[in-house]
């Protein structure tokens, strides 16, 4: 049993992936070739906004979107602390300050009831997570940005690109979204990619040249940038997988479905949905109290899971300058301590999901 299965997906597109691989091994444009411009076309029509950036990772996307909003030392940025580090490692990258919102003790987004006192006359940007899948309540967030001082808010969406909240996609839900194409993401490259979305024509065209070196046309550079493009093959690939991705999250819903039904009796807490959410469930993260017992007996069953952010951001050793002890984020490190993600492709078979639930239910 696969924990992410990729074989499966490539069987189905080889033939795309080839003919897409081999155009651009024949025009040999490696470097902001055609299909990278194809790709950003594309995206952006699916998202339903004015602009896409390609760009080299999800990583990257945050830190070229921090940059083209003016972020540095002495600033500011609200984020969570259940997530990968890059969210915060970004801002931190840019002598800013990470200020961590505890998450919502139902969808382990960020908690919108919280983020008001956490903001200060610093704070220069809000970045929520769409964590496992979907997104944060981004109408609260984006209510409460709007009246303090209209404050840009940047969506982490490495893990909810495809999803919807309140009937609009993700990466359109404010100022500027953000995802990766790493390739375990609903929709990955073979390697590092990402893309950037925005309504802003301003922000658009500094992100674009942020990503390359700053420059806006050849020889000329007017602001700092970086080496952030997509790579041609990279988008060659994702345009190939894009053929498939509204399908995969419907199976991926409907692997989520199934596993819902038939874990009705574990005493393990499962994802829930926020109101107006829809998820492409990233991943499907289960919360155990004896999470190291339950893994254990579904390893013994051959079984893969994952325990994503064990060790929250807020204590990191790399962030301990920060000041933050156990307990100042109980519903992040109750989380933490008992998250445990089972196998989640939309390849996954009925006979394979019941054995999953199977061990589930024998563990209790």
């Amino acid at each position: 049993m696969e924990f992410i299965d990729l074989k499966s997906q490539q069987a189905l597109i080889r033939e795309t992936l080839d003919k897409r691989i081999a155009a651009v091994l024949d025009h040999g444009k490696f470097i902001l070739g055609p299909e990278v411009r194809e790709l950003e076309e594309r995206l952006q029509e699916y998202v339903g906004v004015k602009h896409c950036i390609g760009a080299s990772s999800g990583t990257d996307t945050l830190l070229i979107a921090m940059m083209a909003l003016g972020i540095g030392p002495g600033d500011e940025v609200i984020t969570v602390p259940y997530t990968w580090i890059s969210t915060a490692e970004m801002i931190a990258l840019l002598g800013a300050t990470p200020v961590f919102v505890d998450i919502d003790p139902l969808t382990w987004n960020l908690d919108a009831s919280l983020l008001e006192a956490a903001l200060t006359e610093k704070t220069k940007a809000i970045m929520p997570v769409g964590i496992y899948g979907q997104t944060a309540d981004m109408t609260a967030i984006n209510e409460i940005a709007a009246r303090n001082g209209n404050l840009p808010v940047l969506e982490d969406a490495a893990q909810s690109f495809g999803a919807t909240h309140h009937g609009k996609k993700s990466c359109a839900l404010s100022g500027i979204g953000s995802t990766s194409f790493f390739p375990s993401k609903p929709l990955g490259g073979y390697g590092d990619g990402g893309a950037l979305f925005t309504d802003d024509d301003d922000l658009a065209e500094r992100m674009r040249w942020i990503g390359v070196h700053g420059q806006a046309k050849k020889h000329y550079h007017p602001i700092l940038g970086l080496n952030g493009r997509l790579d041609t093959l990279q988008a060659a690939v994702v345009l190939a997988k894009l053929e498939l991705f509204d399908a995969e999250v419907i199976q991926r819903q409907k692997v989520a479905e199934t596993y819902a039904s038939q874990l009705g009796e574990t005493e393990a807490t499962l994802p829930m949905i926020g109101p107006g959410n829809t998820s492409v469930y990233a991943q499907y993260t289960v919360l155990s109290e004896d999470r190291d017992a339950l893994q254990a007996r579904l390893s013994k069953a051959a079984i893969p899971s994952v325990s994503y952010y064990a060790v929250p951001l807020h204590l990191q050793p790399v962030f301990a300058n920060l000041g933050h002890v156990q307990g100042d984020f109980p519903v992040t490190e109750r989380v933490a301590d008992q998250c445990l993600s089972l196998p989640m492709n939309p390849y996954l078979s009925d006979d394979e999901i019941s054995q999953v639930c199977a061990a589930m239910l024998g563990a209790r």
